[in-house]
């Protein structure tokens, strides 16, 4: 009954539109008030709801939207979809949001048949709802521009935190793109070199000369433009298309030629061969290196020679030292410089005196050997230090140092040692760095040893700083003899990290002599800047510890050559640790040393091959000597010597 009142209401009120709606315009808004209007609920009861004017999109369009009788209000607005698909999907949307559940009342039909829209205001909801589609799909793009923005900032900080060094993630047979700045294409076209090789040589053996020369062709152009880059930045800009034809190569080869077992065996095979070739190319590098740091320079060896004509040519031999009585004053600041080189011993007193607060008050006492006493006489002649005083020594002046008294001239005097020297050995260039290394002409000089005679070389001085010629003084060093060394006899800094660089790296414990006498844990020190007591020294007797132990070396079963190992031994229980700020050591060797610990020390010390003064040098240590070279020195011009 409700039903049929309502489409009888609806059907008047169309007759009073002035265009008449049709049978069939008029049965859609029919059909539509009833599929928006009406529901069931949860009960079954049919229920009515009302339709808002608001909730009609832009897509719905007026038909008949004014009365044709006078005296009527405009009446009721008619709206149909401008497309059928559109309004099936619009009205089931809207119905979804229809909230308002109540019967309808005649009096809000007849409200709902009196109002109306006009032109202007429709228009007008049309571009407000052309702007809100607009705002929505501009927020939904900025919000994906954000989401990208967070994915870029997130993958940034992801490459901030990756380890660029990416292990195990390439192959010869696919690509590495984890990290854009790895070498995945030189690691690439070398891992395909050494497949083509294995390749080639199991064609050449099935006699497939064809497919061998290719492979080795291809090998070739690898080669050729891999040259010596060490990056994929290095390499020529055709490599990509260069690993692309060895791919395509080492595919139709192994389509012929791969056999699992055969490939393995020649790998293993191609391996240990590479294995020898690396451990004799270590062999031979050892070699040269230890060559290049023993052989000196043309401009070092002009140098002294240069000073040494003049020192005789003016008459400089006959000139006596002065400040005679400061030399055997126990109460100023001694220091003992044992070298054959002018220049670096030249470094280590300008260092020294320049950071002294009393420079007057230091004395150096240099010993050399006979061929460079002339120049480095005539250096300090010319190049004395302001206020400070320099002695310069002749170790053959020494005349109490003889094979009678000293176990190291006795043994180098020996037949045997000589031999171990001088003899040609077939093998001497292939035993490698540490054999090598000992058969250095230093170990030859007694210059070397003389640092265990002090008391005997300085019979009258208490106390004394031992600093070799390849360490540079950063600070002042007269604290050190204030140091209570609590009754010992050697102030040294220590050189033991972990397990490294304690007894056992120095001393054959396997020797009873030795493994009874001393403890292989022992921490190990460092020579280069060490302040003896000298009266200690001589209540103790070191230089017959130091006698006693070299004599039942003399086959060298108990250490190996040099003076670290005796010195060891010699000072046992008698040193005393330093702090470590005081000698800094491996600017001679290591180019990974902590940059603020070099800085902040007072002596570093360059022991290693790599000597500040030769080519090796380590290059962002160099500076640390260099400065307190003159350079605008008459002799170095002379012979060339230059930062």
């Amino acid at each position: 009954m409700q039903k049929y009142q309502i489409a009888k209401r609806l059907e008047e009120d169309s007759k009073h539109m002035g265009n008449c709606l049709t049978e069939r315009n008029w049965r859609r808004p029919l059909l539509l008030y009833f599929s928006m209007t009406m529901r069931s609920d949860a009960s079954g009861t049919i229920r009515t709801s009302r339709v808002k004017m608001k909730d009609l999109s832009a897509s719905w369009v007026l038909e008949n939207p004014i009365s044709g009788e006078p005296g009527k209000q405009k009446g009721s607005q008619v709206f149909k979809l401008k497309d059928s698909y559109q309004a099936s999907r619009r009205s089931e949307e809207n119905v979804e949001h229809f909230i308002d559940d109540h019967h309808w009342q005649e009096d809000e039909i007849q409200n709902r048949r009196k109002a109306s829209w006009s032109p202007v205001k429709f228009k007008r909801q049309m571009l407000r709802q052309k702007r809100w589609d607009l705002r929505t799909v501009d927020l939904i793009r900025q919000n994906k521009e954000a989401d990208k923005q967070m994915e870029a900032t997130s993958a940034i900080e992801d490459l901030k935190n990756m380890d660029p060094v990416v292990n195990g993630k390439y192959s010869i047979w696919r690509r590495d793109f984890e990290n854009p700045n790895s070498d995945s294409t030189l690691k690439l076209m070398r891992d395909q070199i050494i497949m083509a090789k294995a390749y080639a040589n199991i064609a050449k053996s099935r006699n497939q000369i064809d497919l061998y020369s290719s492979l080795l062709r291809h090998v070739g152009d690898s080669l050729r433009v891999i040259g010596d880059a060490n990056s994929d930045s290095e390499l020529h800009p055709s490599s990509l298309d260069q690993a692309k034809a060895m791919g395509h190569a080492l595919s139709f080869a192994k389509d012929r030629l791969y056999d699992c077992h055969i490939v393995a065996r020649k790998l293993r095979a191609m391996l240990q061969s590479a294995e020898d070739n690396v451990d004799s190319l270590k062999k031979r590098s050892a070699f040269l290196i230890q060559l290049a740091a023993k052989t000196v320079p043309k401009p070092l060896h002009c140098l002294p020679l240069q000073l040494a004509a003049d020192y005789y040519f003016h008459g400089y031999q006959s000139k006596k030292d002065l400040n005679i009585e400061k030399l055997e004053d126990p109460y100023l600041y001694h220091y003992a410089i044992f070298s054959d080189n002018v220049l670096a011993t030249s470094v280590v007193v300008n260092s020294t005196v320049l950071h002294a607060n009393e420079p007057e008050k230091h004395v150096f006492h240099i010993v050399t050997d006979k061929l460079n006493f002339a120049a480095m006489r005539m250096w300090f002649i010319l190049n004395a230090p302001e206020k400070a005083t320099v002695q310069v020594e002749n170790i053959d002046d020494f005349k109490w140092l003889n094979s009678s008294y000293c176990s190291v001239l006795r043994q180098l005097e020996s037949a045997r040692v000589k031999e171990y020297y001088f003899k040609n050995h077939p093998s001497s260039l292939s035993v490698g760095s540490d054999n090598l290394k000992y058969r250095n002409p230093k170990y030859l000089s007694m210059l070397n040893h003389l640092r265990f005679y002090l008391p005997e070389v300085y019979p009258k001085l208490h106390k004394i700083l031992f600093l070799d010629d390849d360490i540079v003084v950063q600070k002042d060093l007269t604290p050190l003899w204030d140091v209570d060394l609590n009754g010992m006899v050697n102030g040294a800094v220590e050189t033991c990290k972990g397990s490294f660089h304690r007894f056992d790296k120095y001393l054959n414990f396997s020797n009873p002599k030795i493994s009874e006498n001393f403890d292989s844990n022992a921490c190990g020190w460092a020579f280069g800047m060490n302040i003896f007591d000298l009266k200690e020294w001589r209540n103790r007797n070191i230089t017959q510890i130091y006698h006693y132990w070299q004599d039942r070396n003399e086959d060298r079963t108990l250490w190996k050559l040099g003076t670290l190992p005796p010195g060891l031994i010699t000072f046992y229980n008698l040193t005393y640790p330093l702090d470590r700020k005081w000698h800094v050591l491996g600017l001679g060797y290591d180019p990974a040393l902590n940059q603020t610990e070099i800085v902040n020390a007072a002596v570093v010390h360059y022991n290693g091959n790599y000597k500040p003064w030769l080519d090796l040098a380590v290059a962002k240590y160099k500076s640390y000597w260099s400065k307190y070279v003159r350079f605008d020195n008459y002799y170095l011009k002379l012979c060339n010597l230059s930062e």
